[in-house]
């Protein structure tokens, strides 16, 4: 027995260098010097049938003994992450091993994806996520409200590496993955929701015309910084939120994007225009329509104010100075009334 290559970057995938191993073979190919072995079709082979055995092994391992995964998860599931996103060919196997919080799962433990879809209505078609520095700040968030409201169970994508990780996954178990804070995103609609919908009274409502001069509005005023205003069917409590005309690229994956061009000197690319979703039954839009005609310049801060807070919960960058100048003006006017 000769050792040939004592760290050999053709037995492995690079995102599987954190394994560790010795291959005893009868025969493997060298190259002219006969110190390293030669790229050919039999290590390739060897490559592939190495880590799908591998991969076998934690998926058996994640069957039998899912505490024991558990804690190889928390320390390797990085490396596992990588491998889903950037190599397609072991993506189906790497799916079955990927581990995340979700609204029906405890708090730090993650759950496996086949889970989620154990779970699904018997009318849903897709497995949604959203992405949050922490579980608590996502559920404090206005884009879970409406799936709570329907108990449809949402994953947490709390690591800058998640989404990208979904987002190239494409779907699972026939499954798409969706992001929650796309724009046109569709939770259904029953009939309990149009009879609450019919039965609210007039107060608690911008009627259809108050509603369209409103986001008519809006929109003017914020033009430089979204593509659209629209009255939202899925906030329930929210005043407003910040979703993605763009279905390919949810908000967190365009600031890591951003913070990557940043870090490596890169000039920025103009993000995307966002659009802006109201609510019309929330008391602060109703107040805003009204104040709206009573009072426009101070309705004006209100409405930017608005559109800065849902940016913030969307995660993405505000110019702090105007809107800290911005929120003195507003507190300011509720001091003096």
């Amino acid at each position: 027995r000769i050792l040939i290559d004592q760290h050999s970057k053709n037995i492995l995938p690079e995102w599987l260098r954190f394994l560790k191993g010795v291959v005893d073979s009868e025969d493997l190919p060298l190259n002219i010097s006969r110190q390293a072995l030669q790229d050919n079709a039999l290590v390739a082979k060897l490559r592939k049938v190495i880590t799908k055995r591998f991969l076998k092994y934690l998926d058996e391992t994640a069957t039998k003994d899912p505490e024991k995964y558990q804690k190889f998860w928390s320390t390797f599931g990085l490396y596992l992450k990588e491998g889903a996103t950037s190599d397609y060919e072991y993506q189906k196997e790497l799916s079955k091993l990927l581990r995340f919080e979700s609204s029906k799962s405890e708090d730090k433990t993650p759950i496996p994806l086949a889970d989620y879809v154990l779970r699904m209505n018997p009318d849903q078609e897709e497995i949604y996520y959203i992405n949050g520095p922490s579980r608590a700040a996502i559920e404090a968030g206005p884009y879970v409200e409406m799936f709570k409201k329907k108990d449809i169970e949402i994953i947490y994508t709390m690591e800058p590496i998640d989404d990208f990780v979904l987002s190239h996954l494409g779907e699972f178990d026939g499954k798409k993955l969706v992001s929650a804070d796309g724009a046109d995103l569709a939770l259904g609609k029953d009939e309990e929701d149009d009879k609450q919908e019919s039965s609210k009274e007039e107060g608690d409502k911008l009627d259809k015309d108050a509603l369209s001069e409103l986001t008519s509005w809006m929109q003017k005023l914020l033009e430089k910084n979204i593509s659209e205003v629209s009255v939202s069917k899925r906030l329930v409590d929210a005043p407003a939120m910040i979703v993605n005309p763009d279905g390919h690229m949810s908000s967190s994956m365009e600031r890591i994007l951003a913070a990557s061009r940043k870090e490596q000197g890169i000039p920025g690319m103009e993000s995307s225009k966002k659009k802006l979703e109201i609510t019309p039954q929330n008391p602060l839009i109703i107040k805003l329509a009204k104040l709206q005609k009573s009072d426009a310049d101070f309705a004006v801060e209100v409405a930017r104010q608005i559109h800065d807070n849902a940016m913030i919960q969307a995660g993405l960058l505000v110019d702090p100075l105007e809107m800290v100048e911005r929120n003195y003006k507003i507190l300011s006017r509720v001091v003096q009334s």
